[in-house]
């Protein structure tokens, strides 16, 4: 019997305005590693309208049911079935990729959580390699609007790791050089990364 699919309202309201991103920033990928793919819904959307990549997804195991779900439901025959990956407890996935995206994992991390995703994606993905990485961030310790400091306020209550700040990003970010800051809706920013 298949399950139900799991649905994010978010994923549906932001998926187009991040489609309009990775379309230039992937344009000259081939492979790309989705890390922290949640529901698995902008995995079919972003491979069925990025049709000359590869995508893989990956993420914690009791997210790869609903994945599976997605994809068994999508026309794409790009996206890969989800591999097992925490961040801090699995190994970096063996990929011959050149690029990365993840969607909202960073203010859900623990900060060393966050410093070693920078610290991995900047050790594995190769020269000239693009790391776009989605989500609300503070810009040096302020934040865009006062929803996103009440929301990292709730964040923090609930243990999670809260907000991290751009400028601490490019500090653990090694050879990864920042491209550029995109303005996304709902206070969201799109960072894009570049492996010197």
């Amino acid at each position: 019997m298949q399950i139900e699919k799991p649905f994010s309202q978010a994923c549906e309201n932001n998926k187009r305005a991040i489609l309009s991103v990775l379309e230039r920033k992937f344009a000259n990928c081939r492979q790309v590693l989705e890390i922290g793919s949640g529901t698995g819904q902008h995995a079919v959307f972003l491979a069925e309208h990025l049709p000359h990549l590869i995508w893989h997804t990956s993420d914690q195991s009791h997210y790869h049911e609903g994945i599976a779900a997605w994809l068994s439901d999508s026309n794409a025959g790009n996206v890969k079935p989800p591999i097992a990956f925490t961040v801090g407890q699995d190994d970096f996935p063996n990929l011959d990729i050149d690029g990365i995206f993840t969607a909202n994992t960073a203010h859900i991390m623990q900060k060393e959580e966050a410093k070693l995703l920078m610290e991995s994606v900047a050790l594995h993905l190769p020269k000239g390699g693009v790391f776009c990485q989605y989500g609300p961030f503070t810009h040096s310790g302020k934040f865009t609007s006062e929803s996103n400091q009440a929301f990292h306020t709730s964040l923090l209550a609930r243990g999670y790791g809260g907000y991290r700040d751009i400028n601490e990003l490019t500090a653990w970010a090694g050879e990864l050089s920042l491209q550029d800051i995109i303005d996304m809706p709902a206070n969201n920013h799109m960072l894009i990364w570049q492996k010197r």
